[in-house]
């Protein structure tokens, strides 16, 4: 017999379903049956006073079966959904874990919602180019106000409990240990009298209306940040249904834009890309024996990656030594995380007590010798080498022999590092970027010598950051920066020949990037890696250095910032660029759109195909998942190597062999990709190793 998927049972009057489907408590047609079928009986018997939903294990439900996705099984959620509305017993969804997508769409249309404080809140249809098709951009708004909706919805981000309590998406917030005796105890100080539902509200509604300035400028700053993505303006249009329309109209066209999204091929590359960052976050299948466990964490170096990578670990849970060489650098950034966590609580993101007890797990010191009891150290120093042997070589005895030695450089050699240790096998690298507590990639590096079980534990790790790691082997830039700096070499190529750079960052960003390859360098710093006693003018980026434009903290770099840091062109920077070409015997041109796209874009590609061609990282996927999650290459359109197939690969090799005609042998077509290409196969269903 088929074990149930739910249960229910009557204490007190109370009655108290259970949904129980392992893994995630997923909302398949069969729980729908079962949960629809309680609710019923549950509301037609006379001695329940009221309902309380709840869940096994540490998640009550994580939405949606995505093997349903287009199928139409009854009974539907929206059967369920519309039972809740009419139903006359209160209804107390009790969050036990994780409610995302249609698990929070289920509690939404609840009378009340309880949660654990552990439980985590979501709406992440938009990451898979969807929207909220369960009454999520209706009921939400109702609940919580226009702008916070919209920012929830349209990022997918995760609430915590405190801050849904907050915000008020939860009526309480309980121990996770009491969770069910605290909400018997809700329900029974519940009367029939008051019934509130959420789709009956409109003083939220009511307010965003009077304030029709502040409404506009959320919806345009949503336009701007969301630039090309559907799904984002789809939950927009549906949002501002809830304010001009009853919830029915509201709730058709929700309907209709998800079925209109469901078919798009912005969906499809995202659904891909949600496949893609699960295969990637696997282990390599031939590790044997258990994983090293992590209980403690050090890291070396308190500057921007330093600092970001031990709020990474602070978010965790996990206790954190920070060292560096001066107490002034500690204390600066021991500030820079204390101000972080004051702004998450004034935000609403985290409680005071939260952020105070993540600073407290940190532990400063000038010291490597406190370090000699850490399961993980992590050096985060600046990118030299020297440095970097001397910080390994000073660990090798210092550290435990098992513990495991990494390092976040984001270039150099992996191995050369390991070499100054007793145990290479226990060296890795874990490249987080920048800012390392937000960016949620890692690029886990492992070398010839790099144990299995030592690679599967930083995985792990990673996943328990909430991180997206991808395994890469070592080598010079690893897999990103490795393909990036083709990119960052035709740009700046580009704008010497005769483009500018807000031409360049035009094209980007019209492609879907949160900015172009200018505006991020003025953001992270024009003098990074810069001497001001070696620089020589030998290119652009040293002209304007040596003229003290080095970003958007000097208020100039190859743009002009007002005290807003909001940018404009700089007729300077045209004139130095002018300059510097015609030195170079340069004569500039006009550079068309497409040429600066094929140059910049389609040489990442090519790298990519080269990088594969070497096994460097294991499938194509891993490059798409990386250059998402690292690069800001926008999701909707898959990542680099799904985007290649959508263009087409014998067009991007042709371009190549027409580029490497005129301007020269970095545009030579890497033989796996014309290979691919002559054979019509896919360039992203590529598998490496």
């Amino acid at each position: 017999m088929t074990k149930p998927y739910t249960s229910l049972s009557i204490e007190s009057g109370i009655a108290k379903i259970v949904i129980s489907s392992p893994p995630v408590n997923a909302l398949s047609a069969a729980v729908r049956r079962e949960l629809l079928a309680h609710l019923q009986a549950s509301s037609l018997a006379s001695d329940v006073r009221a309902i309380i939903l709840t869940a096994e294990g540490h998640t009550f439900s994580a939405g949606a079966d995505i093997k349903e996705f287009g199928k139409v099984l009854t009974p539907t959620l929206y059967d369920v959904l519309d039972f809740l509305e009419s139903s006359g017993k209160p209804v107390i969804a009790a969050l036990n874990g994780a409610a995302a997508g249609g698990g929070l769409e289920i509690a939404l249309a609840c009378n009340y919602r309880v949660a654990a404080k552990s439980a985590k809140l979501s709406l992440p249809e938009v990451k898979l180019g969807l929207l909220p098709a369960g009454g999520g951009t209706q009921r939400l708004p109702r609940l919580i106000g226009v702008e916070m909706a919209l920012d929830i919805m349209t990022s997918g981000r995760q609430v915590a409990a405190d801050e849904a309590l907050t915000i008020g998406i939860v009526d309480a917030v309980f121990p996770d240990s009491t969770l069910l005796h605290d909400a018997m105890a809700f329900a029974l100080s519940i009367t029939t009298a008051s019934l509130p539902r959420v789709s009956q509200r409109t003083d939220k509604l009511d307010a965003a209306r009077s304030n029709s300035t502040g409404l506009a400028q959320a919806f345009l700053a949503l336009e701007k940040k969301f630039r090309g993505a559907e799904a984002p303006r789809a939950i927009a249009r549906c949002v501002q249904a809830a304010l001009e329309a009853p919830i029915e109209r509201g709730l058709m066209l929700e309907r209709q834009l998800f079925k209109t999204l469901l078919e798009s091929e912005q969906s499809k590359a995202l659904q891909r890309l949600f496949f893609a960052e699960r295969q990637a976050a696997q282990p390599p299948v031939n590790t044997e024996g258990l994983p090293p466990p992590i209980h403690s964490v050090g890291v070396v170096g308190a500057g921007t990656m330093g600092t970001g990578i031990a709020m990474s670990f602070l978010n965790a849970g996990f206790p954190v030594t920070m060292i560096d060489v001066t107490p002034e650098s500690l204390e600066r950034g021991k500030a820079t995380i204390t101000r972080a966590y004051q702004s998450s609580v004034q935000k609403g993101r985290q409680s005071d007590a939260d952020a105070k007890a993540c600073v407290a797990r940190l532990t400063t010191d000038t010291s490597l010798n406190l370090l000699s009891s850490q399961d993980l150290i992590i050096e985060a120093v600046f990118e030299d080498l020297t440095v970097k042997k001397s910080i390994f070589s000073a660990l090798a005895d210092i550290a435990r022999p098992d513990a495991i030695l990494a390092t976040n450089t984001s270039y150099l050699d992996v191995s050369t590092l390991a070499a100054e240790t007793r145990h290479p096998e226990c060296v890795i690298g874990l490249h987080f970027f920048s800012p390392a507590n937000i960016m949620k990639l890692v690029e886990v590096v492992r070398t010839d010598r790099s144990a299995p079980t030592v690679v599967a534990a930083a995985m792990a790790l990673a996943k328990r950051l909430s991180k997206i790691p991808v395994l890469v082997e070592n080598a010079h830039g690893f897999v990103g920066n490795r393909m990036s700096a083709k990119r960052l070499f035709q740009a700046r190529s580009l704008i010497v020949e005769g483009a500018t750079p807000w031409e360049v960052d035009s094209v980007f960003e019209r492609f879907g990037f949160p900015m172009g390859p200018f505006a991020m360098l003025d953001l992270a710093g024009l003098d990074i890696g810069w001497s001001a006693a070696a620089s020589r003018g030998a290119s652009v980026a040293e002209l304007l250095c040596e003229q003290g434009r080095r970003g958007q903290k000097t208020g100039a770099g190859y743009y002009d910032y007002d005290d807003r840091r909001q940018k404009q062109p700089s007729p300077l920077v045209e004139k130095i660029i002018r300059q510097f070409a015609a030195g170079q015997g340069i004569a500039q041109r006009s550079i068309s759109d497409q040429e600066i796209l094929e140059r910049c874009l389609y040489s990442v590609v090519n790298e990519g195909a080269k990088i594969l061609a070497e096994a460097k990282v294991r499938r194509a996927t891993d490059i798409d998942v990386a250059w998402v999650h690292g690069f800001g290459w926008p999701a909707y359109k898959g990542g680099p190597m799904y985007w290649a197939d959508s263009v087409g690969l014998s067009k991007i090799v042709t371009a190549l062999e027409n580029l490497e005609q005129t301007i020269g042998g970095a545009f030579t077509p890497e033989p796996l990709l014309k290979r691919l290409a002559d054979e019509d196969r896919k360039l992203s269903d590529f598998v490496a190793l």
